[in-house]
């Protein structure tokens, strides 16, 4: 499994070094890579505590050709939490940097969580996207890519990496992060008709811009799980979106948010026909 392998950060004096995915020519690196590579970096940095959030700001697109530089900077490093920021670059800029919170669980003083949305077991439902490694399944009836498919600002996606280590919380904490960087822009083009994710880097610009994970509770990325998207804002340019995670018996174990750039490109700076912008 290719992700995996890239997961496999080397170690230099001053962090680590990360290697990209195979994505074809003039791609720029997938954020929820950069997103994965951020959570194994900072657990590898303070071993013992799990992570339970991350908030991640993308300043600048990496290249899929060349290497990525990743620091890592101890902010504290307690009994029970600990923190850091790690920083992803290339050619000496920053493309990603994050303040990551690590802890040791305690006992449940209180328990609560929001049951999962009504939606179709993922046996049931047709397979998406390219990967072998990478099962997603959603609705049969809903197109993300047609700009004339029109529904609610809402994607129930089921996920899960077959060739996942079952006992590693960090590979899947990890592999959770790369799948959760791929749907909620798509989440927010769905009410209006003329757009769809087809478009994005062709006749619309659109790209994250921050992103914040919190996991809940321990989970296994090689098993099901359910990620409900909602998408309750988009304008100005931007939109919102955030997603519960939830195991196939119904367990809360994740949350994430995004603030996402999606407008049209300047007259001047439109991709050329059958090429693709980084925006």
């Amino acid at each position: 499994m290719e992700l995996l392998r890239v997961l496999e950060l080397e170690p230099t004096e001053d962090g680590y070094i990360g290697h990209n995915l195979t994505e074809g020519p003039g791609a720029v690196v997938f954020g929820g890579q950069l997103l994965a590579q951020t959570v194994v970096a900072a657990a590898r940095t303070l071993p013992g505590k799990e992570v339970l959030s991350l908030h991640c700001a993308f300043v600048r697109s990496a290249q899929p050709d060349e290497q990525l530089d990743i620091s890592v900077e101890t902010m504290s490093n307690g009994r029970a939490f600990g923190s850091v920021t790690v920083n992803i670059g290339q050619s000496g800029k920053v493309c990603a940097r994050s303040v990551v919170l690590l802890q040791v669980p305690d006992p449940d003083l209180v328990r609560y969580e929001s049951p999962p949305p009504a939606s179709p077991a993922a046996d049931v439902l047709p397979r998406h996207g390219r990967d072998d490694w990478w099962d997603i399944r959603y609705d049969g009836d809903v197109d993300i890519s047609d700009p004339d498919a029109v529904g609610p600002p809402s994607l129930d996606v089921w996920s899960r990496f077959p060739a996942a280590p079952s006992d590693d919380l960090v590979t899947s904490q990890a592999l959770l992060a790369y799948a959760s960087d791929g749907f909620l822009i798509a989440t927010a083009m769905r009410p209006h008709k003329g757009v769809g994710q087809s478009l994005a880097h062709v006749t619309i610009s659109t790209t994250v811009l921050t992103q914040t994970l919190s996991f809940h509770e321990p989970f296994d990325a090689s098993q099901w799980l359910l990620l409900a998207h909602e998408s309750p804002y988009a304008g100005r340019g931007r939109s919102y979106g955030s997603a519960n995670v939830y195991t196939s018996d119904g367990r809360l174990v994740a949350s994430y948010v995004q603030d996402n750039m999606l407008r049209d490109f300047p007259a001047d700076r439109r991709p050329a026909q059958g090429e693709r912008s980084a925006h």
